[in-house]
């Protein structure tokens, strides 16, 4: 089976003040469609480069990554949007909703930076929303709505096309615990119907939750 995730001696470095900051170094991991895997870290860690670059939102500076068979640092800035649009979806703890946009329209985003709006864009999103139990909320706006409501409008967001991967950045950290396990609950439904998780958490609890844990420490996994 060929991996969904494949990166090899991943490291990456920033510029600041003429010098070379290194955040990752020499990473090596395998994700395979359907997987669920949780990364914990401290803070500061690199967990969050991490995904940016599993994402395609940033590029590392040694190494290889593959999705899906694919070098992502060969790819151009159009090609790695239609991943992002298509193949990859995203669940930040901040939530990242639009508060000028009704639950509906923050939804229907993605559809944007796709090629083409799907004709079935509507069902879809209606679809998604239904999934999470928000379809009673389609015209409501974020401010109308509670930490948790937001999160699932988020989840919405990140499954309305249908994509390979789910990419989830502490996505319990603002959120109490009863309303942190409803969202997990809706993350392991997605994994038992084929999408692959891969979970970002400072949390061991949270993390117990996927089916494979790794540690990440200054940069490098240490467990």
């Amino acid at each position: 089976m060929q991996q969904l995730v494949e990166i090899a001696g991943l490291g990456k470095s920033y510029s600041m003040t003429g010098r070379e900051v290194p955040v990752l170094s020499e990473l090596d991991l395998q994700v395979q469609p359907g997987e669920f895997v949780a990364i914990m870290g401290a803070s500061g860690s690199g967990k969050s480069t991490l995904l940016h670059i599993l994402g395609g939102l940033d590029r590392h500076s040694r190494g290889s990554y593959r999705f899906a068979g694919r070098d992502m640092n060969a790819l151009n800035d159009a090609q790695l949007s239609a991943i992002r649009a298509n193949e990859v979806g995203f669940i930040f703890q901040s939530f990242n909703l639009v508060p000028q946009l009704s639950v509906y329209e923050n939804v229907e985003l993605p559809f944007f930076y796709a090629p083409e709006t799907p004709a079935d864009a509507d069902q879809r999103i209606v679809g998604a929303l239904s999934k999470v139990g928000l379809s009673h909320r389609l015209r409501h706006r974020p401010s109308e709505l509670s930490g948790g409501e937001m999160q699932r409008v988020a989840i919405a967001r990140a499954i309305v096309t249908s994509p390979r991967l789910i990419l989830a950045d502490e996505p319990t950290g603002s959120l109490d615990s009863a309303t942190g396990e409803q969202i997990l609950a809706i993350l392991e439904g997605l994994n038992e119907a084929g999408t692959a998780v891969l979970l970002v958490t400072h949390n061991v609890e949270v993390a117990k939750r996927a089916r494979r844990q790794l540690v990440l420490k200054d940069g490098r996994f240490v467990a």
